[in-house]
């Protein structure tokens, strides 16, 4: 049996958002079990961990779920309602990363470490 293109850039598509959902839930998954795993330090500051590291896992998950998504709608079936769709996704996803970033680091994704350092003093 012969693939067409069209057919392995959607399965592309699919493995990369298979790929997206299976770090998110791995990810919490591990940090769950290193949340309550963790000895010796303040609840406070393993939460804080526990946070982070979800965080982490839900922004490598977007940056795959996003990737599947422009392939399957650029690549695949390329209307115009397909690439609106696209645009609003990317949009929100975007949005949901800057502001995860913004919790789990504590800064803006364009600004410098030094710049929060001189901001903070």
């Amino acid at each position: 049996m012969r693939l067409e293109f069209d057919q392995i850039m959607g399965l592309t598509g699919l493995i990369l958002d298979g790929a997206g959902v299976l770090i998110v839930a791995l990810g919490a998954f591990v940090s769950v079990a290193r949340f309550l795993l963790r000895g010796g330090a303040t609840f406070a500051e393993s939460y804080r961990l526990l946070r982070e590291n979800v965080g982490r896992a839900i922004l490598l998950g977007l940056e795959f779920l996003i990737a599947g998504d422009i392939i399957r709608s650029v690549v695949v079936d390329p209307t115009l309602l397909n690439i609106l769709m696209l645009g609003l996704i990317v949009l929100i996803r975007t949005f949901l990363s800057m502001t995860l970033q913004l919790e789990v680091e504590g800064r803006w994704p364009w600004q410098h470490i030094a710049e929060r350092a001189s901001a903070s003093n």
